[in-house]
């Protein structure tokens, strides 16, 4: 996708694709909080990137960290795809028979499918998209939830059924494609400034900056959705306890640019919060 952009942007262009197997990729057996969190997807790319063995890496923007490592800038991200989530295995959540077992690896996820059905039982279901629907047809959970993105992005648009995001809010940054390059590259960071999408870099922006003002882990259950209005952004977010029991919902209006704002909002969000929800963010 960021290849033929970059073709569609600037014509002849030689573009290489350099594919890199990432722990994320290699260890499926654990959740991505045991094995390293979020670095999990980066650090090979990151390492790569650094080096000079690549020139840009591509990123799903939910699985980067919010802070990125010194010499590295996320320089442009693609229009945003679908970001709502999907249920495979049942209608709707409330079809889902009692006690049922649903595939997650996700704390969020989790978290919000017991704040709504209490009885269901969240189990670890990891590994990609064809891994996850084997597992679940080999009957290791009775349904799972998937980003509506990646099913698309993979031609499977057919498989599942929406969750609306006044249901489940999705992840900070769900749907977006970011594009890293070296800080000091300005030739390349003049290239992809041909393929970014404003409104979805600024609305990311927020969104990554209200995380970071959480001081989040993959451990805690939290789930934000910026969308662009003129020059304000406008954010719904949610923290949840870890079973889901507790929640703390809120929206707010950011002026477009300033990331003070949503970090410093973060920040008095979680004093307000219980402390069944504030323990996860510590």
């Amino acid at each position: 996708m960021v290849a033929d952009a970059l073709h569609a942007a600037h014509g002849d262009i030689d573009t290489d694709i350099v594919t890199l197997k990432t722990g994320g990729d290699r260890v499926t057996d654990r959740p991505i909080a045991e094995i390293g969190g979020k670095a999990v997807w980066t650090k090979e790319l990151d390492r790569a990137l650094l080096a000079g063995e690549t020139d840009i890496s591509v990123h799903s923007m939910k699985d980067v960290e919010s802070e990125r490592p010194d010499g590295l800038r996320i320089t442009a991200m693609l229009e945003r795809a679908d970001v709502r989530d999907k249920l495979v295995g049942a209608d709707t959540i409330d079809a889902l028979p009692q006690g049922a077992r649903v595939g997650t690896s996700s704390p969020r996820r989790a978290a919000q499918l017991q704040s709504i059905r209490p009885d269901l039982v969240p189990v670890s279901l990891r590994g990609n998209v064809a891994t996850r629907l084997a597992k679940l047809e080999a009957g290791e959970a009775d349904a799972t939830l998937l980003a509506a993105a990646g099913l698309d992005r993979l031609g499977q648009s057919d498989v599942g059924h929406f969750i609306e995001t006044d249901v489940m809010l999705p992840a900070a940054a769900q749907g977006a494609v970011g594009i890293d390059a070296r800080s000091d590259d300005a030739a390349m960071q003049e290239l992809l400034a041909a393929i970014d999408h404003k409104d979805t870099h600024d609305a990311v922006l927020v969104e990554r900056a209200f995380i970071l003002g959480l001081g989040g882990n993959c451990h805690s259950p939290v789930a934000a959705l910026a969308v662009c209005d003129g020059a304000a952004i406008r954010m719904r977010m949610a923290l949840y306890s870890e079973d889901g029991s507790g929640c703390l919902a809120e929206a707010a209006e950011f002026v477009r640019g300033d990331l003070d704002a949503p970090l410093l909002y973060a920040t008095e969000m979680l004093e307000r919060a219980p402390e069944t929800i504030r323990s996860l963010f510590a």
